[in-house]
């Protein structure tokens, strides 16, 4: 079923998806908690991304990068600030340079994950929250809306793996 709805909301510096998941709670969680489950999604398709370090725990630090269709890399990191399994993960998400460590001039954006049980089984509800209508604006013209309804299109195609 996947992406529900998505909302920009220029005012409160937020997008939202949401999406519903054929599976458990516990299962979807999983999608974000194990690197390899989690690189297969993150990226959008012609993006895949490749996790060098996620530690998923309160505090720890991911470090990722996505390769594009031309071999090119870019680079991001995660500060995971607080984390409920498995209802509940928050983190700071920026760009990095070739060590992984955050580069300032996109700064960074906040991201607020919550799963709860549906009717379908699990409903997913993604609130990224940007520093400036300015960055809002400039990671959208990216592509990063398009991006993350890709990206989150992808977890049912691995969910649907492991119940085959």
């Amino acid at each position: 079923m996947t992406v529900v709805s998505s909302h920009k909301d220029p005012e409160a510096l937020t997008l939202t998806f949401v999406a519903e998941f054929d599976a458990s709670v516990e299962r979807v969680w999983q999608v974000w908690e194990d690197p390899r489950q989690l690189e297969r999604w993150w990226g959008p398709p012609t993006w895949p991304a490749t996790f060098d370090r996620h530690d998923f725990v309160q505090g720890g630090r991911s470090n990722y990068y996505m390769t594009g269709p031309d071999g090119e890399k870019a680079r991001g990191w995660w500060v995971i600030t607080s984390i409920q399994p498995p209802r509940r993960l928050e983190f700071d998400d920026g760009f990095a340079d070739e060590n992984g460590e955050p580069v300032g001039d996109m700064g960074a954006t906040h991201g607020v994950v919550t799963l709860e049980a549906s009717e379908v089984g699990t409903r997913m509800t993604a609130v990224t929250t940007f520093e400036s209508v300015e960055q809002l604006e400039k990671m959208s013209a990216m592509g990063m809306e398009e991006g993350m309804r890709e990206a989150l299109g992808q977890i049912d195609a691995l969910l649907a793996e492991v119940r085959a």
